[in-house]
């Protein structure tokens, strides 16, 4: 099969060198590559971002990356990139022209609004299979940031329109499904099929950092007010009060290196509350690190706390779970479907420091459930959650919609034929 992957602002040769590189990143680099490891043929198409960059260039074995131009070849926030879905729908189309996909799998919903563009353009011989994964959808975003929103206006409409007029649409959980539906997205036009981890990379065996206190609890994701990294201060601040005073919690995440931030407003407000709270040699707020060094952190850590005020997927999760560490999780949107409560972690419900507090607590005194929910993790993510498995279960997703939209291409013809 040809596939063609679309994601316009989030390319998969930033998981090479793991900074920069976010879940969209990786779902795209891991999910293609495990793609072409079924025999397939993909080429992923992403905005070209840096002049230096090649037109072509392979990513792995059977995996092409395209750098289409789209907008000026630097960096643009990805809320600023709308303007530009046009010319990368050009690039599509010609591109598209030259060697047809059987199927299109685009990424976010800018993705969205090219592919389906190109794929539907006048003149094409036939309309293009286009299955669409979202990320995260606006309508979530809008409800719980609010005027803090940065996404353009346009997203209100032309959001639900990629999920209504895409052949197929591929929710990550099913907290998501349910989002889509309530869009006038037809629910049998919905798959779910979760993200995955690297099983290799991600393993409860191999280098473990050295904690500073007894305890430890980490903390992973981009610095943003809603990852609720705050909450989690605030727990460690009531764990202390009740004479829980050996734990420390490390804080992985920000918009660059240790030496940015000071000039990271996020990391600063961190700093600033754990402070206040009298924690200041306790909470470790480190910045990014690489994929590499990611596994050791993760695996020297007690618990992993994942508390955001929501979340569409969240692959730190599964990659604590697939180190052998139990999660303590907000009970929201993926987190739901990842995190089995009382088997593979603990739920919580969200921007509830208290109840992040009293899980804590209860897990960190006792060593043989720690352990005990972190072997379930393990087995979990094995069983559900390996690429190779997340990619046979995309397969069957894309063989379904060729049926369906070559089924529909022929009722449309045999209607055509007899007017």
């Amino acid at each position: 099969m040809r596939i063609a992957m679309v994601s316009e602002h989030a390319s998969p040769l930033a998981v090479i060198g793991g900074v920069d590189a976010g879940g969209q990143n990786v779902h795209v680099a891991a999910l293609s590559s495990a793609l072409a490891r079924r025999g397939h043929q993909v080429t992923v198409y992403t905005r070209r971002d840096d002049p230096g960059l090649p037109a072509r260039m392979q990513l792995f074995p059977g995996v092409e990356v395209v750098h289409a131009d789209a907008g000026p070849a630097t960096h643009v926030p990805k809320d600023e990139l709308l303007p530009y879905m046009g010319n990368l729908a050009d690039r599509l189309s010609d591109d598209w022209d030259r060697t047809t996909p059987d199927i299109v799998h685009s990424h976010f919903w800018m993705s969205g609004v090219a592919a389906l563009e190109a794929a539907r353009r006048p003149g094409r011989p036939r309309a293009l299979p286009v299955t669409h994964t979202f990320h995260a959808l606006g309508i979530v975003k809008r409800r719980h940031q609010g005027a803090q929103d940065t996404s353009p206006a346009e997203r209100e409409w032309l959001e639900p329109k990629v999920g209504r007029e895409a052949d197929a649409v591929i929710a990550t959980c099913s907290d998501e499904a349910f989002e889509l539906k309530a869009l006038g997205v037809p629910s049998t036009h919905i798959s779910v099929v979760p993200c995955g981890v690297d099983l290799e990379r991600f393993k409860p065996t191999g280098p473990v950092e050295r904690k500073g206190r007894t305890r430890r609890i980490v903390s992973v994701g981009r610095l943003v007010p809603r990852k609720g990294v705050d909450l989690v201060i605030t727990a460690l601040a009531q764990l202390a009060a009740e004479g829980m005073t050996d734990v420390e919690l490390v804080v992985i995440g920000g918009s660059g290196g240790s030496e940015s931030l000071l000039d990271d407003p996020e990391a600063r407000r961190l700093l600033a509350l754990a402070d206040r709270l009298g924690l200041s040699d306790r909470v470790h707020v480190r910045g990014q690190v690489a994929q590499s060094e990611l596994p050791a952190v993760l695996r020297s850590a007690d618990a992993v706390v994942c508390t955001p005020w929501y979340e569409p997927f969240g692959i730190v999760p599964l990659e604590a779970m697939a180190c052998g560490i139990p999660v303590v999780a907000s009970s929201v949107g993926g987190l739901i479907d990842t995190v089995v409560h009382g088997v593979t972690g603990v739920h919580v419900p969200p921007r509830d420091p208290g109840a992040i507090s009293g899980a804590l607590a209860a897990l960190l005194i006792d060593h043989a459930r720690i352990r005990r929910l972190g072997a379930a993790g393990r087995d979990r993510v094995e069983s559900r959650f390996s690429w190779d498995q997340v990619a046979a279960d995309t397969e069957r997703a894309y063989r379904k919609t060729i049926r369906r939209a070559a089924g529909g291409a022929s009722l449309r013809a045999a209607k055509g034929a007899s007017r």
